[in-house]
């Protein structure tokens, strides 16, 4: 299937159809960091318990992914984005509905595999429907409108809760996402399925799902990616989105309000920093500065705000997270490159696949992060010294990512 550039005022409405999808999908990810206070207090939760609680959303976000990026190819993004998000609904439902810790987790699963497709599928349709050279900057302000979500998921739901409660919030939150399917089926064109190469066809036929990613599994572009899309692209979000918030409280000093301000802020420098990304990538491509050599010598600067962040201990807050979260921007730039690693028809599958890695990595940073905390407190550490111990580890699971990635530079297509 040729590449079918769509005029631009179809681009520009395709975008606003499916940022509103993810822009409620990245609410709902980082809602948690906000209720924290609030779901531990009426539920007796625990750091696993959150951690896990805040997991469950990126465990089901990642056992939809390869069965997506197969639908995603077959399908289009129209089909598969609308399905799911039939899910993401009846799951902002149960979670407002829930009694127990069982009842939120279960919601929480279901929401993630609702919410699945709300990248994936734009990234998918912009690799065939966008030129090529703006699909760095697509990615980067769908990014841009994520961390709108997330920013929306702080102060303002902190706001919120004394007003209408949390589950209420919820309840306003399903019919926003039924508002968004219905903005997508208006907008979202239908998909013509891409010719498949013979490997992959064949494969298909004779393996099932699995065998459909073997071009995927045997790149050496992606396979050089896979450590840093676990623990640093997996972990930056796994901080941003539930991590940030329990260190201000409990290692910083905060009050609820202020770590939700605090939160606010970090997600405001990360809006304006993908903004930032979508504006200036287009003109370092042109001058042969692409995604591989940005993340080359931009992620080692998140190691440096990681170290201060573990050596300031309670001196370091919420701009010391946002200049964590700034830094860490460097290694989704990987995305849209994996995504343009692969022909069209292996796009979604290609993509997906690095999804998966990226979010089985924020589902394992969160729940270990929560029972290395309580595993250094059973030990007799001070709750701010486990915060700092949990921290240390992951750090040193960053830098061994990196090495790989810059190990196997000369495996890069």
């Amino acid at each position: 299937m040729t590449h079918e550039v769509l005029p631009r005022r179809t681009v520009v409405w395709l975008f606003v159809a499916f940022a509103s999808a993810y822009f409620l999908s990245t609410l709902l990810r980082a809602i948690t960091a906000t209720l924290s206070p609030t779901l531990s207090l009426e539920f007796g939760l625990q750091a696993r318990d959150l951690g896990l609680l805040a997991g469950g959303y990126f465990f089901g976000f990642s056992l939809t992914q390869l069965p997506m990026g197969r639908w995603l190819d077959q399908y289009g993004p129209k089909k598969v984005v609308l399905s799911f998000l039939v899910v993401a609904v009846m799951g902002c439902l149960a979670f407002a509905w829930a009694d127990d810790f069982a009842g939120l987790l279960l919601a929480r699963v279901l929401i993630g595999v609702g919410v699945s497709a709300c990248l994936m599928a734009p990234l998918t349709g912009y690799r065939r429907w966008m030129a090529m050279e703006k699909q760095h900057r697509a990615n980067a302000w769908m990014l841009m409108i994520g961390a709108l979500g997330m920013l929306s998921s702080t102060l303002p739901v902190q706001w919120l809760l004394p007003v209408i409660g949390w589950r209420w919030i919820f309840v306003g939150l399903a019919l926003l996402i039924v508002l968004s399917m219905l903005l997508m089926a208006w907008q979202v064109p239908q998909w013509r399925s891409a010719a498949t190469s013979e490997t992959s066809a064949a494969s298909e036929k004779s393996g099932g799902i699995l065998a459909s990613y073997s071009e995927v599994w045997a790149n050496p572009y992606f396979r050089s990616l896979v450590p840093m899309g676990f623990f640093n692209n997996g972990g930056l979000i796994a901080m941003q989105t539930l991590w940030a918030g329990p260190w201000m409280i409990k290692v910083a000093g905060y009050s609820s309000l202020e770590a939700a301000t605090g939160l606010f802020a970090i997600n405001v420098c990360m809006l304006v920093t993908f903004w930032v990304w979508g504006l200036v990538t287009p003109a370092l491509n042109a001058r042969g500065i692409n995604a591989t050599k940005l993340m080359m010598y931009g992620v080692p600067l998140n190691f440096c705000v990681q170290i201060y962040i573990l050596l300031a201990g309670a001196d370091a807050g919420a701009l010391h997270w946002a200049l964590f979260c700034i830094t860490g921007s460097f290694v989704t730039l990987a995305q849209p490159a994996v995504g343009m690693a692969f022909p069209h028809a292996l796009a979604g599958r290609g993509l997906s696949a690095y999804n998966l890695v990226m979010f089985l990595g924020v589902f394992v940073v969160q729940w270990s992060m929560g029972l290395m905390i309580d595993g250094f407190k059973a030990y007799g550490w001070q709750e701010p010294e486990a915060f700092q111990g949990a921290l240390a580890v992951f750090l040193v699971c960053c830098v061994v990512s990196y090495v790989h990635f810059v190990k196997h530079r000369s495996d890069r297509s």
